[in-house]
């Protein structure tokens, strides 16, 4: 075989290998790669590299990307884990006990940038948000990664462990590198128009259909690929903050200096 074929061979194969290697990504963990029309009109739009034409430098108002129609759906029964302690029974009531009265549900994500406060749908997404509640107060039970169960808050002392400027900032994984889990599953909780449609977003993390835990991530940009297959629980600010944190320094979606989340502290009002 010449030079000439193995170099060209080389570059035949290099990709397929890369795309094998990505194929076996551990998950949860939501997808920055919009859907392929999506894909085709973006190329279809963009500048030659080259022209010979002077270049028009007056701003250009892009229309805003449509939202598109997204529908209830009932909610799945999953399995419980057979050593939970609680048989995979959570509700809000478990979650808020001991919380003074009040109608709106808040989370305060303290991170080493800064607090991010967070508003939770607990209308909208119950037993999401009585996951999350449970968890950040340390009431819920879940799996450390000792193979514990333990009842303790579960976010303090984590990070937000990957990072993509323009998409999402994921943390929450009591591992600190996305392949954490607390030891059981919760459902999907997808609510009529829930669109990922602007940034600041508090979304669950999954491997696939109803297999949220305890990785979340807050969208820093419209994400309208991820709609109907990531549940929506809350809305964080403020939006300038997410910006700041989305924007450190990475490689590879990891930061090289982690962003801390100090403590997650729930009220209710």
């Amino acid at each position: 075989m010449t030079t000439k074929t193995l170099l060209h061979s080389t570059f035949v194969l290099l990709p397929a290998l890369v795309g094998l290697v990505a194929c076996q990504s551990p998950a949860p963990e939501p997808s920055a790669v919009k859907d392929q029309t999506q894909v085709a009109a973006a190329q279809q739009t963009a500048s030659p590299a080259i022209t010979a034409k002077p270049v028009d430098t007056t701003p250009v108002e892009r229309p805003k990307p449509q939202k598109r129609k997204v529908a209830a759906r009932p909610t799945a029964e999953v399995k419980p884990s057979e050593d939970d302690p609680v048989k995979g029974k959570w509700s809000l009531d478990d979650a808020t006990k001991g919380l003074s009265a009040g109608k709106t549900i808040s989370a305060t994500i303290e991170t080493d940038l800064g607090s991010l406060e967070c508003k939770l749908f607990d209308d909208k997404a119950p037993l999401t948000v009585a996951n999350f509640v449970g968890l950040a107060r340390g009431t819920r039970p879940w799996k450390t990664p000792e193979g514990k169960w333990e009842k303790k808050a579960a976010y303090d002392g984590t990070i937000f462990h990957r990072i993509i400027k323009g998409f999402m900032i994921q943390g929450g994984d009591s591992r600190k590198n996305g392949t954490g889990e607390p030891g059981y599953v919760v459902p999907d909780e997808i609510w009529e128009d829930a669109n990922h449609d602007r940034a600041g977003l508090l979304c669950m993390a999954n491997r696939g259909p109803n297999t949220n835990g305890a990785q979340f991530f807050i969208t820093d940009d419209a994400a309208a690929h991820l709609d109907v297959s990531y549940t929506i629980f809350g809305e964080c600010g403020p939006v300038d903050l997410v910006h700041k944190i989305a924007s450190v320094e990475v490689a590879r979606e990891k930061p090289r200096t982690p962003v801390a989340i100090k403590k997650v502290t729930i009220t209710r009002k």
